[in-house]
């Protein structure tokens, strides 16, 4: 009976919240009416048989964390509606606030924050994105460790009175000769902690190499990566993880939106026809925006040994604003530059000059216009 109960209630289904966890799923439906039809808990190998039970089309919204883009991958292929959407657009359709978390209220609430119209989603990313991401992910984790490492060897130095230039040239160079010095004061024990110390720093560095060459391997068979990796600053780290970490660059619909996207428009904070501009959002992908900002700085550093359009301008900005507010607006810049390239297909060219529809063009332009 409960069989045929279900099977009536899933037709009338329209939206379904679904709030994920490692054991068991949490489930919020409604009707086209917007009212409750169920609220549940399943375990997390009865999800999928649930959801194919649902009307084609229906959608299912879940919370952007790990898993719910392997969810919303086979909910595509059941001809469901899957959606995802970032944590911090779900939180303000709780209605009863941070005193009332639970699973049934999150479910709800993103059942809720799913109805709104213009809600923004996270796009569905593909097993081969998220495998190239893997190794963004390690390469991240290596280099952490591999700055711990060095600075617990450089603390070790220390309790003996051996201190080394700051960079890691330096240590690196310095560590083989501090060992074999007799001289010092480090007892034997310490001589072998610093050693094993060195060997994990060998090891890291190793790990390090590893991830390099798959992201190198990356932006040389991709096509997309290989056009990214050609933007002046822009290196294979930052384009392989750009590509791998958007997907699809025609879901913007310009590249004002793709960078308000990665959080690198300033906050707004007008009222009563006053315009007051803040910091960038800080919005998106923290890992993504940190790399667009390094390669930035490094431009922003190296501007005044070119002589292209983009190094003028930027070169110009540092002057009015300082080199960090410069190195955010190259940031922007890029993201826009990006966009263009992945979605008109054209290849990076930093002498290139934009020009507004209707503008004449020069005959003999300063820069070479792109064909």
């Amino acid at each position: 009976m409960s069989d045929v109960t279900d099977a009536r209630e899933h037709q009338h289904l329209v939206r379904v919240g679904a709030d994920l966890a490692k054991r068991v799923i949490q489930v919020h439906a409604v009707d086209a009416a917007g009212k409750l039809v169920t609220n549940r808990s399943l375990p997390r190998d009865k999800f999928v048989e649930w959801c194919a039970q649902l009307p084609a089309g229906c959608m299912v919204a879940m919370e952007a964390c790990s898993g719910a883009h392997h969810w919303a991958r086979k909910l595509v292929v059941l001809g469901l509606d899957a959606r995802i959407i970032p944590g911090q657009l779900v939180s303000p359709y709780r209605l009863q606030g941070k005193t009332g978390k639970n699973d049934a209220n999150d479910a709800a609430a993103i059942c809720e924050a799913a109805s709104r119209p213009t809600m923004h989603y996270v796009p569905i990313k593909t097993t081969a994105q998220q495998g190239m991401l893997c190794i963004h992910r390690l390469r991240e984790g290596f280099k952490q460790e591999r700055t711990a490492c060095v600075n617990r060897i450089r603390g070790l130095l220390a309790e003996f009175g051996i201190v080394v230039a700051q960079s890691t040239k330096a240590l690196r160079a310095a560590l083989s000769e501090v060992l074999e010095d007799g001289s010092n004061e480090m007892s034997g024990l310490a001589r072998l902690s610093i050693e094993r110390a060195q060997e994990q720093w060998r090891e890291l560095d190793e790990h390090m190499d590893w991830c390099d060459k798959r992201i190198a391997a990356h932006v040389h068979d991709d096509s997309q990566a290989h056009a990214a990796a050609q933007l002046l600053g822009v290196g294979p780290v930052t384009a392989s993880a750009t590509v791998a970490t958007v997907g699809d660059f025609k879901q913007f619909k310009n590249g004002s939106q793709f960078g308000a996207w990665l959080g690198l428009t300033p906050k707004q904070n007008s009222s009563g026809g006053k315009n007051n501009l803040g910091a960038i959002t800080k919005r998106g992908d923290v890992y993504l925006r940190t790399l667009l900002i390094q390669a930035a700085r490094s431009m922003v550093l190296t501007a005044h040994m070119r002589n292209d359009p983009i190094s003028q301008w930027v070169s110009k900005l540092r002057e009015r604003s300082g080199w960090q507010k410069a190195a955010v607006a190259l940031a922007n810049k890029n993201a826009r530059i990006l966009w263009a390239v992945m979605t008109k297909g054209i290849a990076f060219d930093a002498r290139h000059v934009s020009v507004k529809p209707g503008v004449a063009i020069p005959v003999n332009p300063v820069v070479t216009l792109m064909t």
